[in-house]
Parts: C-alpha cells; sequence; structure tokens
C-alpha cells in the first residue's frame, strides 16, 4: 500500500519508465524501417512517405490535445498523455513493420 501511495505523489518514476519503453520500442521501429527502407523499390518509397505523413499528423494532433487541455492538468499528467500518444502510435508501426 505505501508504494502505491509513494507512486502517486511522485509520478515522474512511472513517467521515466514509460519514457524508457518508449525509447526501446523507436528503436527497434528504427530498425526495421530502415531495412526496409534499404531494400529500396516502391515498398521503400511507400514506407518513407507513410512515415513523413505519419509524423506530421501524429505532432498536429498532440499539439491540439495540447490546445485542448486533453494532456491534463499539470506537468506530470501533460508528459504521461504525450508519453501515451506517442507510444501507441510507435506500437502500432513496430507490430505492422515486424510482419516482414
Amino acid at each position: 500500500m505505501a508504494r502505491a501511495s509513494a507512486r502517486s505523489a511522485n509520478p515522474w518514476f512511472g513517467i521515466g519508465l514509460d519514457a524508457w519503453r518508449l525509447g526501446l520500442e523507436a528503436s527497434t521501429v528504427i530498425g526495421l524501417r530502415t531495412l526496409k527502407l534499404a531494400q529500396g523499390g516502391t515498398a521503400a518509397r511507400a514506407e518513407a512517405e507513410l512515415m513523413v505523413k505519419e509524423k506530421l499528423a501524429v505532432g498536429l494532433a498532440l499539439g491540439a490535445m495540447a490546445l485542448t487541455g486533453g494532456l491534463g492538468v499539470n506537468t506530470a499528467q501533460a508528459s504521461a498523455h504525450s508519453l501515451a500518444h506517442y507510444r501507441k502510435h510507435v506500437r502500432a508501426n513496430r507490430r505492422r513493420l515486424g510482419k516482414i
């Protein structure tokens, strides 16, 4: 019980772990994308275009969330929601690219 209350009193440890997990997943996506792009051809071109479009869309969506209050009321909530937003998209890319 004391551990849960300590975690809720200071959420930054959990946020740090979430950032670390996002970094690991993003590294996997970078590796998988690099392999796909290195193969060249129309599939590589389509992946490069998709990557750019996704990055713009995800960034704009996060900005909209920030402007509408969707990220929370304090910095810890905003950090946690931002990480969750990006991680959802990174995870989807990892699953898609891992099906090669």
